[in-house]
């Protein structure tokens, strides 16, 4: 199910930590390590966790990957978390 694997990616504070630093822009895996006290290969394998889970987006540009939000996958995470302040 495509929520319990945005939430258990949601669960880890690096991930929501690579999350926060993409809401203010599209950034690299060297970019985005440079704010964690993890090796580059762990940010990668948590950017691939929140690919899987559809929360963010990766755009090839020469030798690099840019990574941004995926609005699409947090609106249907908000579609599903709504349901419970709407009873």
């Amino acid at each position: 199910m495509m929520f319990s694997d945005a939430f258990m990616a949601i669960a880890d504070p690096n991930r929501r930590h690579l999350l926060e630093e993409l809401r203010r822009g599209p950034k690299t895996v060297t970019e985005l390590a440079a704010g964690l006290p993890v090796s580059r290969p762990a940010v990668s394998q948590h950017l691939k966790v929140l690919l899987d889970a559809g929360l963010v987006h990766a755009k090839p540009e020469g030798t690099r990957r840019v990574y941004t939000v995926s609005s699409t996958g947090f609106l249907k995470l908000n579609i599903w978390l709504d349901q419970f302040w709407e009873a």
